[in-house]
């Protein structure tokens, strides 16, 4: 008996990294699809802005607008995915997302089809095409971002979930770091100009391959237990947490999940107050406004400050993935031993002071090795807390009743905050005025005063959620919107 029910076990442990491993093909893509521009920054600039003529401002606002229009897509993806999920499923939207990056890789790479002849005189006037296939890829994002971490929250046991939940941001990683290897393969095909001309579309056309592999396999899992059991479904729900846990632990898991939804009658936004939704939505803010995004969307940028040509800001930013890749591994081995909040202060501080120091180095002029260990720190700070670490907590503070809701205005509220920091961050490493005072420093600073923000933000009010059940976390909120931080650290204590 014994046997059986270790080989049951191993079953089903291998059953649901394998359902991970497909749900976090989305973030895969989720990093492909936000890396991919940064192979392109200047071959854009040439090809779309620089033929209008513009003043610095409005080039360079105009940039910034173009590099992060796809976030615009993904407000609404991250928007609208909970509602949506709510209704449909989870994985019926993951198949939307799945569809919407295939045709946003392919109209990317050639946004005048229908307009232009490719490649034609008029070519770099599809601009507006270009803004929208980049935005419609958005959505597919902004969808996947919220609903690859909530499917594998919600199929994961609780002694493994961190690590499970931390495998999509290993496979965001892992795309932004793919993305950057092609960029540089395809840049050594050709000299600047061909660049500039044909290569930014091969680098933006390379995602149809992983979007379309995507796309297959979700036709493969099966819906996440947890809507089944929201709906009313429940002989689904027993049928598939019986091949996720076995049948003896899927009975057990079962009767909690329905004491949960019968237990809590309204599935409003607040119903459990406040606090527990702005916990999650300042968790995705201060993600962004430690400027993450600003160094892995103009990455190659930012080493061409330092006197770097093309090819070789590209084979440092390759250097920058790999550290990513790297310190995420550490970050899926120690969130369930060492718990999610110290990782979380320990990254902000270590973020912090690599960002002063990066923001020191061009403000001093000591440009070269001082500036990439700079950068290298920071990523790896970044990775090893608030890159896969964010997202655990965001996967699992929320109840079951509302957590597609918040964890959908989460998502949002981040990739607001993401917008904004792409689009300012050229408007304050280009200007002309902050150059000549700060010679790209200030930016760097900026962020490094985040970062600390976001250590006390953590220190402060933010919960350990290590080891507990999705269905116990309810007990950390109360409903009131007056919880106050107090409370939760005597509950976390009791």
């Amino acid at each position: 008996m014994a046997i059986q029910q270790a080989i049951q076990s191993r079953q089903s442990s291998n059953y649901i990294t394998l359902l991970t491993l497909v749900a976090a093909l989305g973030g895969m893509l989720f990093g492909w699809d936000t890396a991919v521009i940064s192979g392109t920054v200047s071959s854009l600039d040439a090809f779309f802005i620089s033929p209008l003529g513009l003043v610095e401002y409005e080039a360079n606002s105009l940039l910034g607008t173009l590099v992060s229009s796809a976030l615009i897509g993904c407000i609404i993806g991250g928007a609208i995915a909970g509602k949506l999920s709510q209704k449909f499923g989870r994985k019926k939207i993951l198949i939307v997302s799945a569809a919407l990056f295939f045709i946003s890789a392919l109209g990317s790479a050639f946004p005048e089809i229908g307009f232009y002849n490719i490649g034609g005189e008029n070519a770099n006037q599809s601009l507006p095409q270009f803004i929208f296939y980049r935005i419609l890829g958005g959505v597919g994002v902004g969808m996947a971002s919220m609903l690859s971490p909530m499917y594998i929250a919600e199929i994961a046991p609780a002694n493994i979930r961190g690590r499970l939940v931390s495998y999509n941001q290993m496979a965001i990683v892992t795309g932004i770091i793919i993305v950057y290897f092609v960029n540089y393969l395809i840049a050594l095909q050709g000299d600047d100009s061909w660049i500039q001309t044909v290569g930014w579309r091969y680098m933006f056309a390379s995602e149809m391959i992983p979007a379309a592999i995507f796309f297959g396999l979700l036709f493969t899992v099966p819906e996440s237990p947890r809507w089944h059991a929201l709906q009313g479904h429940d002989d689904l729900a027993k049928e598939t947490l019986t091949k996720l846990h076995g049948s003896e632990e899927a009975a057990a898991e079962f009767k909690q999940i329905k004491q949960s939804i019968n237990h809590h009658g309204s599935s409003k936004l607040f119903s459990y107050g406040m606090f527990v939704v702005v916990i999650g939505v300042l968790l995705s803010v201060f993600q962004q406004v430690i400027g993450i995004n600003a160094v892995l969307y103009y990455a190659p940028e930012i080493f061409k400050d330092m006197g770097s040509g093309t090819s070789a800001a590209m084979l440092q930013t390759i250097i920058i993935g790999a550290v990513n890749v790297i310190f995420t591994l550490v970050a899926i081995f120690t969130v369930d031993r060492y718990g999610r909040k110290p990782l979380m202060i320990f990254g902000a501080l270590g973020m912090s002071v690599a960002m002063i120091s990066l923001g020191f180095s061009f403000y001093n002029e000591s440009m070269g090795i001082t500036v990439l260990i700079a950068m290298l720190a920071y990523v790896a700070f970044f990775s090893l807390s608030w890159g896969p670490v964010c997202w655990v907590l965001l996967s699992e503070i929320f109840p079951n009743k509302i957590r597609s809701m918040a964890l959908s205005l989460a998502v949002a509220a981040q990739w607001v905050t993401n917008y904004l920091v792409s689009w300012s961050f050229p408007l304050m490493n280009n200007d002309s005025y902050l150059i000549e005072q700060f010679n790209h420093g200030f930016a760097y600073w900026i962020y490094g005063g985040m970062s600390l923000l976001a250590a006390f933000f953590v220190w402060k009010f933010v919960p350990e959620t290590k080891g507990k059940s999705l269905e116990e976390m309810e007990n950390l909120w109360q409903n009131d919107t007056q919880v106050s931080a107090v409370n939760l650290t005597k509950q976390e204590a009791s």
